[in-house]
């Protein structure tokens, strides 16, 4: 506003509105309100069409000057200096525009009714599905069982199965890793069996493996070994003691192998010169190094830190928490692109190393972290999680989404040279998290229908939530494209102006056959699962039965070709021929991740509900701090 003004335009509105409403005033008094006036107007139809017009424009002037009059000085704040602004306050024009423009875009609320309706309705589907998702809860409850017999026969005590030689592989670190992520499933489904022979192991060798082992990676071995002891901890009744129908040694056990195993994966944070830990730990040294390139991706670095909070506040030690969180807040201060990071950084530095944007290996989990460590500490001070990831999703949509031709599957793209280079429709099976990370940050794990209700959705989020539920149908596609209902590894999409061209997935009855192509070297399969996941949380934000649905077409698949009669469940080579190659190999994410994730999914929602739990990125789950008991 310009101090050269006497007085202000808000005065000048007033007395312009009182004027206006005087005028009004004696017209009425004038014309209506003396006798003969009114016997005389109102004894045609046009007199009386004159008199509604008049009470017509009362009316409108009465609502213009209650827009005018008080909240015009909130119009200058917003536009102060703007031509925007002096124009709504000085022009006739103005106002018009003012009275008819559109409220703010609001998300969607149910009546009483219609939540009373859709409860009913939803309540009365489940009765009648009952039966049939416990079956098939059931069947997924024996492919696990079936796959612990096989590591058990011939693998016991070694990190993986390789289940088409019958025998045993080390790979991470030689901890026994799938004895140690299968645990909670097996606590999860009630298979008692397999938790106490999992726990007995744990007991009995796993303390001697960690202070007799050499090098292993922080990051899985954090999200898979340190998650899986947490978990177990917590659902084997933590700080309460022993669950008396629970199997398998003392809780104390996990924790304490915990707490010995993490110890010494802080030296990565440690024996670093900046805040982003070193990739390699030595664990009977008790030493840390850099990989043999110098970097560490990421994801890796920023994909610990629900874990260690866990720890600290179990232990009631904050050096855990404190070193973890550390990558986060320095991260903050770094420079991005919309939000969005390059996939390596450095720790001799401490500054991000390329150009490489995308959400798949290396990316993922980095975007998954800010929600869940957010919805994790809700409460505390670390709200600027909340805000990086609320900048990166809008990144994500502004820089990476497309839509495929000739069909308009929504997907998530790389940028490869960072923002300035070409835009890359290829997009990794790991991206298939994205859809459950969506959904879970719109709802802060609440259902839909809830948060609608109690008005806690915003505008971004209800377009977030739909953007979770394209981005899963793209992912479900990937696999019905291919001969065996199985994703390949990998997929690229034809977009505008760029066709990829290059061999589809096998199944020529498919709408998007034309959509997606799958390249030789792309076509395996890890048992991976980052759909199945994604589907488990809009199933359980949305109620909507037809992720169960894709669910059980998927495990159906896995059942079909990849399980081994004499124990276990294999990778495969190539999903697009029919019978396909196997690759003879159960990763331990299999039994940790997929398959409870499948579980989960047919199962209730009470069963770990998404606000008092997160799940860290290797599916265990972990309450919420604040919440925990």
């Amino acid at each position: 506003m310009s101090k050269s003004l006497p007085y202000s335009t808000k005065d000048v509105h007033y007395d312009n509105a009182k004027f206006r409403q005087r005028s009004v005033s004696q017209v009425i008094s004038q014309v209506l309100l003396t006798s003969n006036g009114k016997r005389d107007y109102l004894k045609c139809s046009t007199g009386k069409l004159l008199v509604l017009l008049m009470l017509g424009g009362l009316a409108y002037l009465v609502l213009t000057n209650k827009s005018a009059v008080n909240p015009v000085s909130d119009g200058i704040a917003k536009n102060d200096g703007s031509k925007e602004g002096e124009n709504l306050m000085t022009h006739g024009s103005g106002k018009f525009r003012r009275f008819w423009r559109k409220p703010p875009r609001l998300p969607p609320r149910l009546s009483p009714d219609e939540i009373i309706s859709r409860n009913r309705s939803i309540q009365e589907s489940m009765k009648r599905e009952e039966p049939e998702w416990v079956a098939r809860q059931q069947k997924v409850k024996d492919a696990f069982i079936h796959a612990w017999s096989g590591y058990k026969a011939h693998a016991m005590g070694y990190d993986e199965l390789m289940p088409l030689s019958h025998r045993g592989v080390n790979g991470l670190g030689g901890l026994g890793a799938t004895i140690i992520d299968a645990l909670d499933t097996a606590m999860i489904m009630g298979a008692d069996e397999v938790v106490h022979e999992a726990g007995s192991w744990i007991e009995k060798h796993l303390p001697e493996r960690i202070e007799k082992k050499g090098q292993v990676n922080l990051f899985e071995t954090t999200i898979r070994l340190l998650g899986g002891l947490l978990s177990a901890y917590h659902l084997s009744g933590g700080s309460q003691g022993r669950i008396p129908e629970q199997k398998g040694p003392n809780p104390s056990i996990y924790l304490e192998n915990a707490k010995n195993l993490a110890d010494r994966l802080l030296t990565a944070f440690t024996a670093s010169p900046s805040d982003i830990p070193y990739s390699d730990v030595v664990l009977r040294e008790k030493s840390a190094h850099p990989a043999p390139d110098g970097l560490s991706s990421t994801a890796e670095v920023a994909t610990v830190q629900l874990e260690f909070n866990y720890l600290s506040y179990l232990t009631g030690d904050p050096k855990y928490s404190t070193e973890a969180m550390k990558v986060l807040q320095h991260i903050k201060t770094l420079p991005k692109v919309e939000g969005l990071v390059p996939i390596y950084i450095s720790p001799q530095s401490g500054q991000f190393s390329g150009d490489n944007i995308r959400l798949g290996s290396r990316g993922d989990s980095y975007y998954e972290y800010l929600i869940k460590v957010w919805l994790q500490q809700k409460g505390t001070n670390f709200s600027y999680l909340y805000d990086m990831y609320v900048e990166a999703i809008k990144g994500v949509r502004h820089l990476l989404v497309r839509k495929s031709v000739p069909n308009g599957l929504v997907f998530v793209g790389e940028l490869p040279y960072g923002q300035e280079g070409g835009f890359s429709p290829k997009m990794d099976h790991l991206v298939c998290f994205l859809p459950g990370t969506l959904a879970l940050g719109a709802t802060k794990g609440l259902t839909k229908e809830r948060a609608m209700r109690e008005n806690l959705l915003t505008f971004e989020d209800m377009e977030n939530l739909k953007l979770a539920e394209d981005l899963a149908k793209t992912c479900v596609e990937i696999y019905s494209v291919t001969s065996t209902g199985l994703a390949p590894e990998i997929a690229y999409f034809n977009i505008e102006g760029n066709s990829e061209g290059g061999p589809g997935g096998g199944n020529k009855s498919s709408k998007y056959l034309n959509d997606i192509i799958i390249k030789p070297a792309d076509r395996h399969n890890l048992l991976r699962p980052e759909t199945v996941e994604s589907l488990f949380y809009l199933y359980r934000i949305t109620g909507d039965s037809k992720y169960r649905e894709w669910g059980w077409q998927i495990f159906e698949a896995f059942e079909k070709y990849t399980k081994i009669d004499s124990g276990g469940y294999t990778s495969l080579d190539d999903v697009t021929v029919i019978p396909p190659q196997r690759r003879d190999k159960m990763e331990t994410f299999f039994l940790g991740e997929t398959l409870k994730y499948i579980y989960l999914l047919f199962g209730n929602s009470t069963t770990i509900p998404l606000d008092e739990y997160v799940f860290n990125t290797e599916a265990h789950p972990i309450p919420i701090i604040s919440r925990s008991v």
